[in-house]
């Protein structure tokens, strides 16, 4: 196999962590509304279950609110109770035309649990990264074994450390930022 095409199913594995990481940090809720936490909430359509979002308007009018506006009035209950069965820990309020979901601020503990949590995502990116370097090394080392030079082999090896580095260090980025947005009041 050639390097270029090792180096490029690397970094493409280390892409793909880091979407997932950006995903999991969207779901953690930081004191602010973020329609986001509703995204692993599955509904009772029809005898099938689909994403709230096929169903209803998820809106945030403020910073302390989520809106959700099935298109069907029939459908509220169901939406509330799949909210309610949720583990997004928010009881909504059924008005009769919207449910809202008034998010609370968050304790001092809370936020340490929050934190925590997200640097264990976090983590869980790094060794996933890891896992993809060294994938990569070690298809690289099968490649040299079979013929390819040794310097060629040095060199991606080299590289995949480069792109390994870049990637941990946007992991790190990610982290911090998303810290700061828990802790912040």
């Amino acid at each position: 196999m050639e390097t270029t095409v090792i180096k490029q199913e690397a970094e493409e594995k280390m892409k793909m962590t880091i979407e997932f990481l950006n995903e999991t940090f969207s779901r953690i809720r930081a004191g602010r509304a973020n329609t986001h936490i509703l995204d692993g909430i599955r509904v009772d359509y029809y005898g099938s279950t689909v994403p709230l979002s096929n169903v209803a308007t998820v809106t945030t009018p403020d910073a302390r609110t989520i809106l959700v506006q099935p298109w069907e009035k029939q459908m509220l209950k169901v939406v509330e109770k799949a909210i309610m069965d949720s583990d997004v820990g928010i009881t909504p309020e059924n008005n009769g035309e919207v449910i809202r979901l008034g998010i609370p601020p968050l304790t001092e503990e809370r936020r340490k649990q929050l934190v925590k949590q997200t640097k264990q995502e976090a983590e869980d990116a790094k060794i996933s990264i890891r896992s993809a370097r060294r994938e990569g090394i070690d298809e690289v080392k099968k490649a040299v074994k079979a013929g390819m030079p040794e310097d060629a082999g040095k060199t991606a090896e080299e590289d995949l450390q480069k792109i390994h580095d870049k990637f941990i260090k946007h992991v790190d980025e990610l982290f911090v930022e998303k810290e700061k947005e828990i802790l912040t009041v």
